[in-house]
């Protein structure tokens, strides 16, 4: 009796943790959510003038509009496009009032990429979101400079290439209708988001551990039986 009293209170209390680790997931999932439909809604907002002086806290994902000359350099960072495939993210600097700051013009294929070629012309405007992307780490290769690829968007280093400013706006309108360029704008798909899939794996495995503590608590009991 001793065994099956230490085998199902071992196997309630097991159950009980795996529940509560699933019902803090769907909390977690209730909470990302949340976090994740404020920035849509911040992201879709009427554009403001680009501020002073940005932060990449307070104004992570802040939509502005900015006028101002593309310079001819340009960067660019190798990506792929579903439906589409492999192509560049092409960033231009622009000459704002505020002062030099990069613009990610959007999404041009290979294919198209090879004759790609820009001047300064008359100034601008643009439509698009501030973004300080974080999308480097220690296995991300330093940029071939010699090929103009660049394999992740890195705003300081990028700064530094083109003489600019470390701000980024990341364009969502359609200024250039006969550019090979499409606007790749900012969306919330990088946010990871994956408590749904932690909450039924806690759940399945404390339904797993609630039927094997009946199975042995079966098993146990008919063995007191024989």
């Amino acid at each position: 009796m001793r065994r099956l009293a230490f085998l199902l209170i071992f196997g309630l209390g097991g159950a009980a943790i795996l529940t509560g680790l699933g019902i803090w997931q769907v909390q977690r999932l209730a909470w990302k959510e949340a976090i994740i439909d404020r920035i849509d809604a911040a992201i879709l907002a009427d554009p403001v003038a680009l501020p002073e002086a940005p932060d990449p806290e307070r104004d992570a994902y802040l939509p502005v509009q900015v006028t101002g000359m593309l310079g001819a350099d340009y960067l660019r960072v190798l990506v792929s496009k579903k439906q589409v495939g492999a192509g560049y993210r092409i960033i231009r600097p622009m000459l704002h009032e505020t002062g030099p700051l990069l613009i990610d013009l959007g999404f041009v294929s290979v294919a198209d990429a090879g004759g790609l070629k820009f001047e300064e012309g008359p100034p601008v405007s643009i439509t698009g979101n501030l973004q300080w992307p974080q999308e480097t780490d220690s296995f991300t290769p330093p940029p071939d400079t010699d090929e103009n690829i660049w394999f992740a968007r890195d705003v300081s280093a990028m700064a530094d290439a083109l003489n600019t400013r470390p701000v980024m706006v990341v364009r969502r309108d359609v200024p250039f209708p006969d550019s090979p360029l499409t606007a790749m704008p900012v969306d919330t798909s990088a946010i990871p988001n994956d408590h749904l899939q932690y909450a039924i794996t806690w759940f399945s495995l404390a339904a797993i551990w609630v039927a094997m503590t009946a199975f042995f608590l079966r098993r146990g009991s008919a063995a007191n039986r024989t």
